[in-house]
């Protein structure tokens, strides 16, 4: 057993199943290697950022580290946007990067570049492997590492990657430590107790079914308010389940809606914070006179913490104030905008969907009508890093083959990793690609209106639209491999979501929006 079958089998074994690759030279050992370990895949990535992006969506649906395999410094800086956003996400990632062997690393080949530096810019943990005596303690650290909610990268080079090794698989595991605060929870439930207007605000573990339950009886029994971070991981959703109210994005609105309670509990996320810093606006959305208190971060298990609390408060699901669906009496009309996406999405997606979202600004009212849909798993982008969507949706549906897919996807930010499309293709995944097409980053036009800039000149307006040529989303989707259709009415949708079979693999709906997006 060389390096290479070493590393595999012990993933193997850890109950990690796929690998999203994107090798090269330096990697031939670890290549090799998969056609002798049984249990671990290898997925064909055209872009590291596809292959980064969908060990994500590997990780957020199975709680085990996405793995990839990256050529190189070029190769992991290619796919380092979709790694901050799995950091953001607390996702679970290893990246085995492949070097110069080390007798070669010296002799400043074309791809030489220190790559654990470049590696070490994004918070997490590095290592260089150069011997097999200690690769087995490096691998422990590793995966430790990446359970922690780490982005980990273990750099490997070719020499080493082909080296014999005695060692047996290691047994890889982790055993997360969390202890409640028992006194910050009987703090908590004073404070809700006595508040004369109260917020709780979700994060994390806190989005599953659990944790919003036990967040919706608190909220039942003491009156106070109940929200959610702007952009999370993963959370379930559905009609059945608690809705909390997301935080709005822009600082001014967010100040606004969460300046009136007198406390906030913090269950599973920080303290908000703008997007970005805005001149004469705080970048801080809680004010000093808030009566502020965090039950649990966003690594620990903010669920459990909101069970405890609401025993603490004597809250049950009989506390539960019931939400009325926002799709109850709610008319598409003929006109297909961002509200009739909205409607038409929500009312016809299956039930126990995926739905990944990249919609950006074109997504405000489908997230708000999402709330009365069937009972579906969403993943958002946390990082603000664009281009997460579609290889997110690949993640996800390796993850978990049995469910449906739905990508919710804006134009500008699918152009940044529209390879994505051709391994749905080649892997057959059950994803259908809402692309949400109005001609441009309508993100920035409403950023420059924001800035004053009510009348840009030629030149900045240049930057924001896709004209001169406009891109041909069916030609580029079936070039991929994908099938492709283009609707222009709320009808044509609808038609179109009634004729897919969901599980009918990969397939891209275009969606012409009437009027552009906000």
């Amino acid at each position: 057993m060389n390096a290479s079958e070493f590393l595999f089998k012990s993933f193997a074994h850890a109950g990690i199943t796929t690998c999203y690759a994107n090798p090269g030279t330096t990697e031939m050992p670890l290549v090799e290697a998969f056609d002798r370990v049984k249990g671990i895949r290898p997925v064909l990535c055209l872009f590291e950022g596809v292959a980064t992006g969908a060990a994500d969506g590997q990780a957020r649906m199975t709680g085990k580290p996405g793995l990839t395999l990256l050529h190189l410094g070029p190769g992991f800086a290619n796919g380092i946007a979709n790694l901050h956003n799995a950091r953001r996400a607390k996702s679970p990632i290893i990246n085995l990067i492949g070097d110069h062997a080390t007798w070669h690393r010296g002799a400043n080949a074309p791809l030489t570049m220190p790559v654990e530096k470049l590696a070490a810019s994004l918070p997490g943990w590095v290592r260089y492997a150069g011997r097999t005596r200690t690769l087995g303690a490096d691998l422990l650290s590793c995966y430790e590492a990446a359970m922690s909610g780490g982005i980990a990268s273990l750099v490997l080079p070719h020499d080493l990657q082909a080296m014999e090794m005695n060692n047996l698989p290691e047994e890889l595991s982790y055993h997360a430590y969390y202890k409640e605060n028992q006194q910050t929870l009987e703090s908590a439930a004073d404070m809700l107790k006595n508040a004369k207007n109260a917020a709780l605000l979700l994060g994390g573990s806190a989005l599953g079914v659990e944790g919003l339950k036990a967040a919706a009886a608190i909220c039942g029994k003491t009156g106070a308010s109940l929200f959610m971070e702007t952009f999370a991981a993963r959370m379930e959703r559905g009609k059945d389940i608690p809705a909390p109210e997301r935080i709005p994005y822009f600082p001014e609105a967010a100040i606004e809606r969460l300046k009136d309670f007198d406390t906030i509990i913090l269950a599973g996320m920080d303290a908000p914070v703008a997007f970005f810093g805005y001149p004469g606006i705080p970048g801080q959305i809680l004010r000093p006179g808030h009566h502020t208190l965090q039950i649990a971060k966003s690594e620990d298990d903010a669920a459990n913490s909101l069970k405890t609390l609401a025993k603490i408060l004597a809250a049950n699901a009989g506390d539960i104030i019931t939400q009325g669906s926002p799709l109850f009496d709610a008319d598409p009309g003929e006109q297909l905008d961002m509200v009739s996406l909205g409607i038409i999405l929500a009312s016809m997606q299956p039930e126990n969907a995926i739905v990944v979202d990249e919609g950006i600004s074109s997504g405000i009212f489908y997230n708000y009508y999402a709330t009365g849909a069937s009972a579906h798993t969403s993943l958002s982008i946390t990082g603000g890093a664009i281009g997460f969507g579609m290889p997110c949706a690949i993640g996800a549906s390796m993850a978990c083959p049995e469910r449906p897919v739905i990508g919710l996807q804006a134009d500008g930010s699918a152009m940044y990793t529209f390879q994505a499309l051709w391994t749905q293709a080649r892997e057959k995944l059950p994803i259908t690609t809402i692309l949400c097409e109005n001609g441009g980053y309508n993100i920035l036009d409403i950023e420059m209106s924001r800035a004053g800039i009510s009348s840009p000149g030629p030149m900045a307006a240049s930057l924001t639209k896709f004209k001169n040529p406009s891109i041909g989303w069916v030609g580029l989707a079936e070039s991929m491999g994908v099938p492709a259709e283009e609707v222009h009415t709320a009808s044509q949708l609808q038609q179109a979501l009634s004729h897919r079979n969901f599980m009918d693999g990969p397939k891209v709906i275009v969606v012409k929006l009437a009027g552009g997006s906000m």
